[in-house]
């Protein structure tokens, strides 16, 4: 008899303290619409942070079907690795590259980056209590709501025009590195990296009691001009003060003049490669990411954090260009795909018209995850003994080379995220 490889799962809830609390969080409404019967209350006082889909040792998603032992999927997968696909299984060793998320932000994460698999290595043997394992964690973040955060360095006009109009963050990079960038706007990419670099260094590494006065006066600054009905958009005012409500003194507030501060519409991405800095500051979004806890933070955070090896690993190319696009698919009129340039995992968005009944999964040659965001479906497959009945929040399994039909049971549109690893 033919293993079943298609099942629903039901994910992890993280709590961390950043997270949206009760209702007001998406990953609460979709941790608690995808279960059968009774399923969990959402305490309307705690955070809901993250919604974890995958494999992971300390948040392994749960086997829903009873045809299938009680089982996480980790074991289930260690147990049947061919589900993985061919090359996924002998690329990856026999396991999920890709850990599947939901997130909802309230208070904003760390100013952080990711080493690349080099560093990780090097890293995981200096401080594996800080860097607990050897590989790299590309990440990709798709809207769900309006979805604001940091992404990769400012094109330096846009810097250099926030030392002209924010004295306080002059005064904390110095004069001396400020006027190398400045310089640098008329040398090649090069002087332009290691200027930039200068630049956040010198604010990164600031003494903690020059940081708190600089950042005192600058709030004192934006509020009287805000109480004065002044807008104070051109040097991010509100976000400014926003910040330093959340995380008062930190070095990590000014970085928002480094950085390209981006709010993405729902289905529009950022790709966070390696060595990038970057921030979720407030919304919901579905993310994908290779299976590493490997994190180098610098602000904004009550965490370990590592100054000198973010100043010294990150990418100073300045663009302003960081929305990551998907391609449309040319067999499917209703797929979008986002395939970032790492082995570890590609998502596919898929929106399919209440009118159509029924909505054939397209099968690929490695394991996937599927999230329903919107709409109530029944799934069907060869190697199913009863159709999985699926509605909003609800995650299905679905083993490499499985074919599934969905039938929308209700004429209402239906929105999904897929995770899986195209190599």
């Amino acid at each position: 008899m033919a293993v079943q490889q298609v099942f629903p799962l039901s994910g992890v809830v993280q709590q961390y303290a950043w997270g949206k609390t009760g209702s007001n969080s998406e990953v609460a409404r979709r941790a608690t619409g995808g279960g059968p019967p009774p399923r969990a209350r959402v305490a309307g006082d705690k955070p809901y942070a993250e919604l974890w889909m995958g494999c992971h040792p300390r948040g392994d998603a749960k086997i829903l079907d009873n045809c299938i032992s009680q089982k996480t999927l980790g074991q289930w997968i260690a147990e049947n690795q061919d589900c993985l696909g061919s090359k996924v299984k002998d690329t990856f060793n026999g396991k999920l590259p890709f850990l599947f998320k939901v997130l909802s932000v309230e208070t904003a994460l760390s100013i952080q980056a990711h080493p690349n698999k080099e560093l990780a290595e090097k890293l995981h043997l200096q401080a594996p209590q800080h860097y607990p394992d050897a590989n790299h964690k590309p990440e990709i973040a798709i809207a769900l709501t309006s979805f604001q955060g940091l992404c990769g360095f400012r094109p330096v006009e846009e810097i250099v025009t926030f030392l002209t109009k924010v004295p306080e963050f002059q005064f904390l990079i110095g004069d001396n590195a400020a006027t190398q960038l400045k310089q640098s706007l008329s040398s090649d990419s090069q002087c332009v990296a290691s200027a930039l670099q200068s630049c956040f260094s010198h604010l990164m590494k600031s003494e903690k009691k020059v940081v708190i006065e600089q950042l005192n006066l600058l709030v004192k600054r934006i509020s009287q001009q805000v109480a004065a009905g002044n807008n104070m958009e051109d040097i991010n005012g509100e976000l400014l003060l926003q910040l330093h409500q959340q995380y008062p003194g930190d070095i990590g507030c000014f970085a928002i003049y480094f950085l390209n501060l981006l709010t993405l519409k729902p289905g529009e991405a950022m790709f966070l490669e390696a060595n990038v800095p970057h921030a979720y500051l407030k919304g919901d979004c579905v993310e994908c990411m290779a299976c590493s806890d490997n994190t180098v933070r610098a602000g904004l955070t009550p965490k370990f954090i590592d100054v000198p090896t973010l100043c010294e690993m990150l990418n100073y190319t300045p663009s302003k260009d960081r929305l990551f696009l998907p391609t449309q698919s040319q067999e499917d009129p209703y797929l979008s795909i986002y395939n970032p340039p790492v082995p570890d995992f590609t998502v596919m968005k898929m929106e399919v018209p209440g009118s159509i009944t029924e909505y054939k999964v397209l099968a690929v040659d490695s394991a996937s995850i599927l999230l329903i965001v919107q709409g109530r479906v029944t799934a069907s497959t060869p190697t199913a003994q009863t159709p999985i009945p699926l509605q909003r929040g609800g995650v299905l399994f679905i083993g490499a080379n499985e074919s599934v039909s969905l039938k929308l049971t209700v004429p209402d549109d239906l929105l999904m995220f897929r995770a899986c690893c195209l190599l």
